[in-house]
């Protein structure tokens, strides 16, 4: 899918005052206010509204189909908007602590690397431009083994979900935590 690489500093000041995540009067988060979070960088930052694209959302709905066709115990979402807030939320459940936190940024940011690179990889040795095409499901007909057209349609939704995840997280770490993201921070 070709993404701008996710940067997880936050930029997000584009939209009306940008998110807000709310504090008691202690000073702790209010977990509660992190759905509106995400629902406001769904709305204003286009590196994760990209999941509300009809182009993903055919994605998402292949990756589903083929995790049923394959047996895997998966959750059925009705959109790749769902998913992709459910896991954020999982995320920051998880990993309660800034350790936590900055050790799975740092896998989602490794596999975010290798996903960029396998699609760009395929694309250019099967000259497919998923930007122009209606359908990345569809210019990806354009490769004649099954299993490697499978794999670069998970690489590509893997693309666009670890842009999206990543650019959440990285600016809740930010909020949670009083500094920015950084791989050397621990």
């Amino acid at each position: 899918m070709n993404h701008n690489r996710a940067r997880t500093d936050s930029e997000a000041g584009e939209g009306p005052n940008g998110p807000v995540l709310l504090r008691d009067k202690y000073g702790a988060v209010d977990y509660d206010s992190l759905p509106d979070v995400i629902q406001w960088f769904l709305d204003y930052d286009q590196r994760v509204a990209i999941v509300k694209h009809v182009k993903v959302e055919e994605l998402f709905q292949w990756k589903q189909e083929q995790s049923r066709l394959a047996g895997e115990d998966v959750f059925n979402f009705n959109c790749a908007e769902d998913r992709l807030a459910i896991g954020v939320l999982q995320s920051v459940a998880h990993n309660p602590t800034e350790r936590d936190l900055h050790g799975w940024i740092a896998q989602l940011l490794n596999a975010l690397d290798k996903a960029t690179k396998a699609t760009e990889d395929v694309s250019t040795a099967y000259q497919l431009d998923t930007g122009a095409a209606n359908s990345v499901v569809g210019e990806s007909q354009k490769i004649p083994a099954a299993t490697t057209r499978a794999d670069f349609l998970i690489n590509c939704w893997l693309e666009t979900l670890c842009t999206a995840e990543l650019r959440i997280l990285g600016w809740l770490y930010r909020e949670f935590y009083s500094r920015p993201f950084h791989p050397d921070n621990f």
